[in-house]
């Protein structure tokens, strides 16, 4: 007779019978270690809807807060514009003081806004540095009339940051530099008008450009259907953007800045569209000038500022 091993086939195909003296069983581990991955990843599937079940009601609210705010920042905003017109239309008294207590009042709807937000100590750092040399700059050209860069640091601000971070920078700026040139009546209007330079300008840096069929294609073919790319912003692709809203901006800013001096000081009612007109065409020189000298500021510290800046952000995950 030959002897085979345990494992050997016998010629008609069928392994020999053993016969159960000295062998060993050897279990299957294999067998249950994979039960129980299949039952760990049951498990793992059934605890992802829960959590995202629980994660919803809060995701809501946070939505719901955001919405909140926006609809608190369009209402402080729009505040101050609608009552100039409704006050020389209506050729109510007390103007001035009516727009002063309006202005305030967005002023402080604004700022809670952000204050509610809870922003972290990295994401005001840079707001409160931008603003203080914002200030620094208004007061360091202050021998040449309206040559200012807070309009320009503003507009940095608003496209880096967002739009908040712009209109909290044009804020403070003015409110920080009127300690050296004199607080005011004029002072929460120049932090309305300064503010509203940035916060335009994150809104515009918010504006997707159109991304051509072709390059969508290529993107889809390289990052598969599903998964989707973010768009480039529109200033990003034609930097001159940038420049007109710099140099536009200064003038709504005149024109805000002149229209609280008609109602205030002028008395429009009673000078009429004359005196109106005369006191625009005083200003326009100052208002141009103001323009140009934004748009020489953007020119130089656009790029290298912004460069920086968006490092800084991405850095330290700010926004």
């Amino acid at each position: 007779m030959t002897s085979r091993e345990p494992g050997e086939v016998c010629a008609t195909g069928q392994k020999p019978q053993s016969s159960g003296r000295g062998e060993r069983r050897i279990p299957d581990r294999s067998a249950s270690q994979n039960a129980s991955k299949v039952a760990e990843l049951n498990s793992r599937d059934m605890k992802v809807p829960d959590a995202a079940g629980q994660n919803q009601p809060f995701r809501q609210n946070r939505d719901h807060r955001a919405k909140g705010r926006i609809a608190l920042e369009t209402l402080s905003i729009c505040a101050t514009p609608a009552i100039l017109v409704a006050c020389t239309l209506a050729n109510a008294d007390q103007t001035a003081l009516l727009s002063l207590v309006v202005v305030l009042a967005s002023l402080g709807v604004f700022f809670a806004t952000y204050e509610s937000s809870t922003p972290r100590l990295r994401d005001i750092m840079p707001t409160v540095v931008l603003a203080a040399l914002a200030a620094a700059g208004r007061i360091l050209f202050a021998p040449i009339p309206d040559f200012k860069p807070v309009s320009a640091i503003a507009i940095i601000a608003g496209v880096v940051f967002g739009r908040k971070s712009g209109f909290m920078v044009g804020a403070l700026a003015a409110l920080a530099s009127n300690f050296f040139f004199g607080q005011g009546p004029w002072t929460p209007w120049q932090m309305y008008a300064w503010g509203l330079v940035g916060y335009g300008a994150g809104l515009l840096a918010a504006i997707p450009a159109k991304a051509s069929k072709s390059t969508d294609n290529s993107r889809l073919a390289e990052c598969g259907e599903g998964r989707s790319s973010r768009k480039q912003p529109l200033i990003e692709q034609h930097v001159v953007i940038i420049y007109i809203y710099g140099f536009v901006s200064c003038l709504i800013y005149g024109f805000i800045l002149n229209a609280w001096s008609i109602l205030s000081f002028y008395h429009a009612q009673a000078s009429g569209f004359a005196g109106i007109l005369l006191v625009y065409a005083t200003a326009l020189p100052f208002d141009v000038t103001h323009g140009v000298a934004t748009v020489v500021f953007l020119a130089a510290l656009y790029a290298p500022w912004r460069r920086k800046l968006k490092r800084i952000k991405s850095k330290y995950r700010m926004g």
